[in-house]
């Protein structure tokens, strides 16, 4: 389970877009001579904060809380007009909601830096495996994972586990030096995969990957030295992404580096889950309350054992497991630097499905096994597992927030009586340290416009998800779709729910018109009241619209070439002509040459990255002439060629160079960096 933030305004934060040099390509013909591919910054361990920082964005933080308090507690005494209780009390509900909402941000961000990371390990007499779980993962998505996986650093084992039971993924597995594991039934999805190679395998620790995330080389070893203490069951690392164009990402412009990797001024690029994995989770070490979130795990298999393996009763039986091995005195970890890679939602179909699921999973573990009365927690850890599942019930108050002022509009109700004055005062002094409190204790990595645009995004899947709490209707796991998605670029269709708070707003504005103007029987009571829910009414219309222009944006239909593509300036030949490849990915390539245009079906793309040499036999699948005379070519590498993705992966992917060599090395030897014998 990747959560939701636990936010007051649930979102987002930052990862690094790809960069590529400055200069711009040639079009001669040929490449530069220097390769140029796409770099990930961003990933590393972020500094230690300094006291100085710290002691000022805790002091904001508890500025806020008091003046919330304050301000909470003149509205109840004096301001909640309860002559018109059924939109007043709601309203003074969301607003204690909002400043308990800070109060859980400011418990689980207290302090980010609690555990300094261990030095690496170089050696180890442990058995380590690596676990790969798949069901319907296409090629393009388990290529680059396994071989990845394969060339990991310290001696280990690498299953791809099946539940697809598919030939061809036995051959990839065998092909690139992993083992190969189904079972004959598919009982509890992913949890039941898991533990029934559990009971095969011969490990000390595990790490768990889904399919389409790419370890770095450096997974265990920057792990291991966690579990020295004994107690340590789990170490989790954050989830990031290559498609850094998918429907959670987007370009924002802002003035500080993040990690040292980054200049000031340069332009990065915003995720919506970066403030959880680099922010929140990290700051759950601190209570020991770190959970396992399905991908990029190392765990020790005797906790597991001890807990009866990974828990089957939830549809995320992550944190589901998290919570029976701290409830049995294990610790967890969080290690705050990007160790594996993935695939993030490319559309909003996608991320509204995982979020649904997701969210769903939260609601069966409230009801199986709750945290927050369950046996042998903390206090601390019940309270960090409460900012994390209460976040689920954020799109309740969204949905609030936009019913309110049409409601208001429509009715004349007033559901504030006092001077304006003062309620001006202190609604806009309170609100104030709050989003500062939030942006600072969010490191800086909540931009508002898109935290709240991403609100009203995640508003439906939230209440399907919560509503399932009360229904308890069985619901199937369901993998998120991953790599190629649909044969045309189809724009997904928003929620109706957006479109229903759109047409409502729409009325609400014009029967307020109508109302100053006087055409209507109705009088508003109190003036200021109206003409504040009018202007509120205009900034929900404005996010609703910016949240559905997002989810139909031609930006993230579905993509037709099967893996995430880089834009990249490689020089190369094809057919032993000449070429500059400006497209790249595990599946294919887009290459464009000065001289006349291929002829043939079939054609051999060669490849120079550094002292690297790829390569492999493509179909021509389209061509265009340029006003230059240059010709563009699409070519779709021919299946199998099993070796030569995989160096091609590992160095397109994570910049393994060493290990991309040895799996294109002519007499066909293993990247031997970290496989063992089975």
């Amino acid at each position: 389970m990747a959560p939701q933030a636990d936010t007051p305004r649930g979102w987002s934060s930052v990862s690094a877009s790809p960069r590529l040099s400055t200069r711009s390509p040639r079009r001669d013909g040929a490449s530069p001579t220097e390769p140029v591919l796409p770099m990930f910054p961003g990933g590393a361990l972020p500094p230690p904060e300094s006291a100085a920082r710290k002691a000022f964005i805790r002091a904001v933080a508890l500025l806020a809380l008091t003046a919330s308090a304050l301000y909470l507690t003149w509205r109840a005494v004096a301001s909640v007009y309860l002559a018109h209780w059924w939109v007043a009390v709601p309203l003074y509900v969301l607003e204690v909601h909002s400043a308990l909402g800070l109060a859980l941000f400011t418990f689980s961000l207290w302090e980010v830096d609690t555990i300094p990371p261990p030095p690496p390990v170089d050696e180890t007499t442990a058995k380590l495996a690596i676990l790969i779980p798949t069901y319907n993962e296409g090629v393009e998505i388990l290529l680059p994972t396994i071989a990845a996986a394969v060339a990991v650093r310290l001696p280990h084992e690498t299953w791809v586990l099946d539940d697809g039971r598919r030939p061809w993924v036995e051959e990839l597995a065998t092909a690139l030096g992993a083992r190969y594991l189904s079972r004959p039934r598919n009982t509890h999805a992913k949890a039941g995969n898991l533990n029934h190679a559990l009971q095969l395998i011969d490990a000390d620790f595990i790490a768990v990957l889904d399919a389409d995330h790419v370890p770095l080389p450096n997974l265990f070893r920057n792990t291991l030295g966690y579990f020295d203490d004994p107690r340590v069951a789990l170490v989790q690392t954050p989830q990031d992404f290559f498609n850094l164009d998918s429907f959670e990402h987007e370009d924002a412009d802002v003035t500080a580096a993040l990690d040292g990797a980054l200049d000031d001024e340069e332009r990065i690029r915003f995720s919506e889950q970066a403030l959880f994995y680099r922010v929140i989770a990290p700051g759950k070490n601190r209570w020991d309350a770190a959970f396992w979130c399905g991908t990029g795990a190392v765990l020790r298999v005797a906790a597991l054992r001890d807990v009866g393996g990974v828990a089957t009763e939830t549809i995320t039986e992550d944190i589901h497991t998290t919570v029976r091995l701290h409830r049995r005195g294990w610790r967890t970890v969080h290690h705050n630097e990007v160790l594996a890679r993935g695939v993030a939602a490319a559309t909003a179909e996608q991320y509204q499905l995982q979020r649904f699921r997701w969210g769903t999973g939260a609601m069966q573990l409230i009801r199986v096994e709750n945290p927050l009365v369950a046996r042998g927690l903390t206090l601390s850890q019940r309270i960090a597992y409460l900012a994390t599942l209460a976040a689920w019930f954020d799109g309740w108050r969204t949905l609030f927030y936009l019913l309110l002022p049409p409601v208001v509009l429509l009715t004349g109700a007033v559901p504030i009586r006092g001077n304006p004055l003062i309620f001006a005062g202190g609604f806009l002094t309170a609100f104030a340290l709050q989003a500062a409190s939030m942006y600072l204790l969010a490191r800086g990595h909540a931009p508002p416009r898109l935290a709240l645009v991403f609100d009203v995004i995640r508003m439906t899947p939230s209440l399907l998800a919560t509503l399932s709490l009360v229904r308890r209707r069985p619901v199937k796991f369901r993998v998120t779709p991953k790599g190629r998605v649909s044969d045309s670029r189809l724009r997904v269709q928003a929620p109706t729910l957006l479109y229903v708070l759109l047409g409502l707003s729409g009325v609400a504005a014009v029967w307020f018109i109508a109302t100053v103007a006087g055409w209507t029987p109705l009088r508003y009571a109190e003036p200021w009241a109206a003409y504040t829910s009018a202007v509120w009414l205009a900034l929900n219309a404005a996010l609703l619209m910016a949240a559905v222009r997002r989810i139909r944006s031609p930006r993230f239909a579905a993509e037709r070439r099967a893996s995430v593509r880089f834009k990249t300036r490689l020089e190369g030949t094809v057919d032993g002509m000449p070429c500059a490849v400006e497209d790249l990915s595990v599946t294919g390539a887009r290459v464009v040459l000065a001289g006349h245009p291929l002829t043939h079906a079939v054609c051999r793309l060669s490849l120079a990255i550094d002292n690297l040499t790829l390569t492999l036999d493509a179909a021509v699948r389209s061509t265009r002439t340029l006003p230059t005379g240059e010709t563009v070519h699409g070519l779709e590498f021919l299946p199998g060629q099993y070796r030569e993705r995989a160096a091609l992966a590992l160095a397109l992917l994570n910049r393994d160079l060493t290990a991309a060599a040895q799996w294109s090395a002519p007499d066909g030897s293993d990247p031997v960096l970290g496989s063992r014998a089975a």
